[in-house]
């Protein structure tokens, strides 16, 4: 039956490598069970609910690209969205949470349409390299910032607006300690090194009286509280339409980027460098994040993680349904995933971020008219507390730019489209 479901043997794999792959990639995002709960909370969510959800949406998006795409990159709700939901949408801009929810299902929706139209690979293209580098850096920046500021190692200041806490509290060291955690266990090629840097910090926190013992294991806890809470009757605003439109721009660059990168790393690309059944791959993202918005999370996106499991010999999508039973036998260490405090995974959050500023070598800071709109978008997103925002005024600076310059070659329909976009949500919105 996984013969002609996965076609092993044509993929050169058996079900021994394939099972390995699988929960190594899990180990390399099983971090988020942990940090999105603790995200979204913030964002006046039932933890609880949020951690169901979360293991569920997961174990969804996993499940169906690996039995429909046949491809072993796992699913889950993306860092950087998660931010972006509770930071922006519903902390900055003041909406409730479940008209967030609305806003990532109207995404999937769109993002559903344009994998099945086709029109995805148009979209993409005509998005200029140097902004898509800038706005990973970018959100990469951001949940820096956000991580500093739950450790207490950056504070609110009334004279420069931020400054140094206390970096001798127990959060602060704390969240240092797991982020050098990481990079040392990382350095020693270990694949859980930021689940185990957080359940370390966990424990240290037990030990002193930071964290309050709830146990490790038990009954799932209901997904009720934010089940089907989603409120669609704000999605049609201006305002929130540039959300819909940053949720969908975000979870389209992140997945494709995310897609080539597991099948170059893997050899899944054929011989003109295309990925087959790139339509059933970007489907499986778009109906996760669907689902995941019906259950109560932020956008479930590709992990780019999956290559972790490829490089143990992952090539099919018996790895992702592999990682899927995993997020599901993770839905009874709800105990667990409540006592982790925010100091555990601060650590984590800057990792991400340092993972996500790598792409900024690939910037042509030769060339001023590419590298200035890279330097707005991804200084501007953390400073402005706003991943919208930041690429919205990093469009603007593209096109500004390049007409200033004369560079009208460089500019497509796409970028001009979207600039003015910007330029009315901010004059009118």
């Amino acid at each position: 039956m996984l013969e002609k479901i996965f076609k092993l043997k044509e993929h050169q794999t058996s079900l021994k490598q394939e099972v390995v792959a699988g929960i190594t990639t899990f180990l390399t995002m099983a971090y988020i069970i942990f940090v999105n709960p603790s995200m979204l909370k913030l964002a006046g969510m039932d933890h609880g609910a949020v951690f169901v959800a979360t293991c569920l949406a997961a174990a969804i998006g996993c499940l169906i690209m690996g039995f429909i795409a046949n491809y072993p990159i796992a699913l889950a709700p993306g860092m950087g969205l998660n931010a972006f939901f509770t930071f922006t949408v519903v902390g900055d801009m003041g909406y409730s949470w479940e008209t967030a929810l609305g806003a990532v299902f109207m995404s999937g929706i769109c993002f559903l349409i344009l994998s099945l139209v086709k029109i995805r690979e148009w979209i993409v293209n005509s998005i200029p390299m140097s902004l898509r580098l800038g706005i990973a850096a970018g959100i990469g920046l951001f949940l820096a910032l956000i991580g500093l500021k739950s450790a207490g190692i950056v504070v609110a200041s009334p004279a420069t607006l931020v400054t140094m806490g206390d970096i001798t509290s127990f959060p602060a060291v704390m969240s240092a300690l797991g982020f050098f955690l990481i990079i040392a266990m990382a350095h020693r090629g270990m694949k859980s090194a930021v689940l185990m840097s957080i359940l370390i910090i966990t424990a240290l926190g037990l030990l002193f009286g930071g964290v309050e013992y709830q146990g490790i294991v038990s009954a799932p806890p209901s997904v009720m509280p934010t089940f089907m809470k989603m409120d669609l009757s704000s999605v049609f605003e201006i305002s929130m339409i540039s959300v819909i439109f940053a949720f969908l721009f975000v979870d389209l660059f992140d997945t494709s980027g995310t897609l080539v990168a597991v099948a170059q790393r893997g050899g899944l690309l054929d011989s003109k460098g295309r990925l087959p059944r790139l339509g059933r791959a970007l489907s499986a993202d778009s109906t996760a994040t669907i689902a995941g918005a019906m259950l109560g999370t932020s956008t479930t996106t590709s992990y780019i993680e999956s290559t972790a499991g490829v490089a143990a010999g992952g090539r099919t999508g018996l790895t992702a349904v592999v990682v899927g039973i995993l997020f599901l036998a993770s839905l009874f260490f709800a105990p667990l995933a409540g006592m982790v405090p925010a100091y555990a995974t601060a650590g984590t959050m800057f990792y991400v971020a340092m993972l996500m500023m790598s792409g900024l070598v690939l910037v042509d800071w030769d060339d001023i008219t590419e590298a200035a709109p890279v330097v707005v978008v991804s200084i501007l997103m953390p400073l402005t507390f706003s991943i919208a925002t930041g690429i919205g005024l990093g469009f603007i600076a593209y096109l500004a730019i390049k007409l200033l310059c004369g560079r009208f070659k460089d500019l497509n329909l796409g970028v001009v489209a979207i600039a003015l976009l910007f330029v009315g949500k901010f004059l009118f919105a």
